[in-house]
């Protein structure tokens, strides 16, 4: 018998409990109540390193509700036990749509996995945008009208979204240049994830007082809601792969368990380092609008955010510094400006010791990207602890099909490296190492006006020129034109 979308549905409900708050600690219960008639529960972490006001349980409210979202396909319902804003209310229903389209697209019909069991994969020549679609409501216990949870914030100080990879080193790098008072803020989830972020973070917490950690239980969350859809098989955890199986944006669960931080210590800007992806028209699939799951990093999300701070935290604004350019560029401005940064870098799934020290395994899709990326920018890998091995071989071991990067950010790279062993000769695509502006994805604009002019001057030393789409095709313009588009 053929299973349709409906059959993916594994709860009755999601429920969510109060948040308690005990001193620096807050947990919130999951009851996951099956159609089956039986229940799982989980207790779900923050840890901070201060005291936490109740004045902030608004804020970890919305934080715990945010890696449910990934589950909107696969719920009747989310039950909070407590009471939210209209403007929550209209956040939380944006995400949920777009959270549930982006996981059907990318996670299940354009699936790069095989943790689904075949019984439960639609049959795309049937599929419909509606399947897409949430198939869960929310219930709350009340709601209430939008107060501010915390204003008179300063446009002048950076909190920064810190994992140890280029991208928030970067950005951590040029607002210090420039003068910011900036804020390295980490997300220490519990398990072998924190190696990736552990060197950046030791640097920062000896050498920048602004450093705050937060620590959290969810990557065990998502495990335990992977033992708990039915349609998952059962060995889920000997499957070996470079991504993740059900959930997408992740980093809604991450700004919310930080907002705490930048209500008490008025932070007025929150930066995600989300660079260039060259998305030059919406994506459809099947005739459903999505964001290669990446929605967590496009300006869109920034958009709704900043809607949502309008309402909620006064002052507050959320941006990138990098948007305008490629990861290409954004290593390269780190390797070259920022050397005593860059030697923090661990981009890679599997980090793990040797001697003392953190290294990169040197073989999962984003160490092969960062490889690409320094050999294009002729810079020494080692610098990274990554291995001679591992360098002198690349170019037999790569296959530039696996590769997560824009075809023409990776064709610039192989051609900046030239061809040899498994990279054929490709021909350069200039505007991957210039500044792209286009209002849809990388408005130059949202950079705020009294950070822009400093920002640009230090990204157009290591790029060619600007950039703007004319007929689906970047194109090189002059400064002047530049300035009226």
């Amino acid at each position: 018998m053929e299973k349709s979308a409906s059959d993916m549905i594994c709860f009755s409900s999601i429920e969510l409990s109060e948040p308690e708050i005990k001193k620096n600690n807050v947990s919130t219960h999951i009851i996951l109540n099956k159609i089956e008639n039986t229940k799982s529960e989980f207790v779900l972490n923050l840890k901070y390193e201060k005291e936490l006001k109740t004045d902030y349980l608004p804020l970890v409210r919305l934080a715990f509700c945010m890696p449910l979202l990934n589950y909107g396909l696969f719920t009747k319902k989310f039950k909070l036990d407590f009471s939210v804003s209209k403007a929550d209310v209209v956040l939380l229903n944006e995400l949920n749509k777009v959270f549930s389209r982006d996981i059907f697209v990318n996670k299940i019909l354009c699936r790069r996995t095989n943790y689904i069991l075949p019984e439960f994969i639609p049959d795309e020549k049937k599929v419909k945008v509606s399947d897409a679609e949430p198939k869960s409501v929310f219930e709350f216990k009340d709601v209430t009208s939008d107060k501010f949870i915390a204003e008179n914030m300063d446009n002048k100080s950076c909190g920064v979204l810190s994992s140890g990879g280029k991208d928030s080193l970067l950005t951590y790098g040029m607002l210090k240049e420039i003068g910011c008072d900036v804020h390295p803020l980490y997300i220490n989830e519990s398990g072998g994830h924190w190696r990736t972020a552990l060197t950046a973070y030791k640097y920062h917490k000896k050498n920048e007082p602004n450093t705050s950690r937060v620590w959290t239980n969810v990557d065990r969350f998502y495990v335990f809601m992977l033992d708990n859809l039915r349609f998952i098989r059962k060995d889920h955890r000997n499957v070996r792969a470079d991504t993740y199986p059900i959930r997408l944006c992740i980093f809604p669960f991450y700004v919310f368990s930080l907002l705490p931080i930048f209500a008490d210590k008025k932070i007025g800007n929150l930066l995600i380092g989300s660079e260039f992806d060259d998305l030059r028209v919406k994506p459809l699939y099947k005739g459903i609008e999505h964001y290669f799951g990446v929605y967590d990093q496009h300006q869109d999300y920034d958009f709704v955010m900043n809607n949502w701070y309008n309402k909620r935290i006064h002052g507050l604004y959320q941006w990138s510094a990098l948007r305008n350019i490629s990861g290409l560029i954004d290593e390269k401005i780190l390797v070259n400006r920022y050397p005593k940064l860059a030697i923090l870098q661990r981009s890679c799934h599997s980090c793990h010791f040797e001697k003392g020290k953190i290294v990169p395994c040197g073989s999962c899709s984003k160490c092969l990207g960062i490889l690409l990326f320094l050999l294009a920018n002729k810079t020494d890998p080692t610098i990274m602890n990554f291995k001679k091995e591992q360098i002198t071989s690349f170019s037999e071991r790569i296959k530039p099909s696996n590769l997560k990067l824009d075809q023409d950010e990776k064709n610039q790279s192989f051609y900046l490296i030239g061809k040899k062993g498994n990279i054929h000769e490709v021909k350069p695509v200039d505007h991957v190492e210039k500044i792209h502006i286009y209002k849809d994805t990388c408005d130059i604009d949202l950079i705020p006006t009294h950070l822009k002019d400093k920002i640009m001057k230090i990204i157009e030393e290591y790029t060619t020129g600007y950039c703007i789409l004319k007929n689906g095709k970047w194109v090189k313009i002059d400064d002047i034109e530049k300035l009226s588009c």
